[in-house]
């Protein structure tokens, strides 16, 4: 079978795939389909995911849910204010043979090199042990004592945050930001959906997922992603979105200048080419368009845009920025 002859395969069988997966994750997860889809764009994308939301909304759920459903390693990180740099990526330790009293130097890995890794309340934990996972998401590797460490493929980071709790709290720097290639919201349920979900799971154990995809099939995936082919006039509308958000650009207008202190770079657009891209995969279409950008316009570039003083005065956040944005960039 030819490269061309198995991408196309791969794209008849991914409505059936899509719709096992949202089957299993169903199993245990109820509502926030939107979400859903776009932890599975993160997926396809090869990217990472910033999950926010109040507590009680069922975040940690959703990621273990997802994971159970992928036949990938899954290692759970809980982030507190005494994590260290050496708790994430691993350490060196010193090992003696009993018989000869000699001492070696063994690596002992982290909870980081796994293939799917759930970073729980990543705001809670110093800007030290934030930064050690700079290098893993960007460069799907580790450096210990000199030493560089390939990750196992597929690599994911799947991170949560509490918007609301600030106090004993470490924000996440721009540059940390920027590494996530969405930044989910979640909200609450509706009451129909909540009274479903309340019911099911205050009764007997539920049905366990099982698991749909197995690495190779996700790696597989991720390069037929990669080749869905972008038109130019959808790059150039997701590069006129990041640099319309931008105060010092030229395409940035007066409204929004005033209220952004800092818009989004170059991987804001990326972001918004390979979400779009995934995101037409997942809906059984062999190109992007500039529909699928726009929906994922502000799971791509909230998190990548800092409002001003002026904005919060008013009231405004992110969202009512990039809602601005998609009024007044062209398709």
């Amino acid at each position: 079978m030819t490269k061309q002859e198995n991408s196309e395969s791969i794209l008849e069988s991914l409505p059936e795939t899509r719709t096992q997966l949202l089957k299993e994750i169903r199993k245990g997860i109820v509502g926030q389909d939107d979400v859903i889809e776009q932890l599975l764009v993160t997926l396809l994308a090869q990217g990472h995911c910033l999950l926010t939301g109040i507590p009680g909304l069922g975040k940690t759920l959703l990621v273990k849910t997802l994971s159970k459903c992928l036949s990938l390693g899954f290692k759970r990180v809980q982030f507190t204010p005494d994590l260290m740099p050496a708790d994430v990526v691993g350490t060196e330790v010193v090992d003696e043979d009993p018989s000869t009293g000699k001492r070696n130097f063994r690596f002992s890995p982290g909870p980081i090199f796994t293939n799917i890794v759930l970073a729980d309340e990543i705001n809670r934990t110093p800007p030290k042990t934030q930064a050690a996972l700079l290098e893993a998401m960007e460069e799907r590797q580790v450096t210990v004592s000199g030493e560089t460490r390939p990750l196992d493929a597929p690599f994911l980071v799947l991170a949560t945050q509490n918007p609301i709790e600030l106090e004993g709290t470490y924000p996440l720097p721009e540059a940390q930001l920027d590494r996530f290639l969405l930044n989910p919201v979640i909200h609450y349920l509706p009451i129909e959906d909540e009274i479903q979900m309340v019911g099911e799971t205050t009764g007997l154990d539920r049905e366990e997922p099982q698991a749909i995809l197995a690495a190779a099939d996700i790696i597989a995936l991720q390069n037929l992603t990669r080749e869905v082919p972008a038109p130019e006039n959808v790059v150039s509308y997701a590069v006129r979105l990041a640099s319309a958000s931008r105060p010092q650009s030229d395409h940035c207008d007066e409204w929004t200048s005033k209220r952004v202190k800092w818009g989004a770079g170059s991987r804001g657009a990326q972001a918004l080419i390979l979400a779009g891209k995934a995101r037409a995969l997942l809906s059984g279409r062999p190109n992007v368009s500039c529909e699928d950008v726009k929906v994922m316009a502000k799971s791509g570039l909230r998190h990548r845009v800092l409002p001003s003083f002026f904005a919060e005065s008013e009231g405004l956040d992110s969202d009512d920025i990039i809602e601005h944005l998609l009024e007044k960039v062209s398709q």
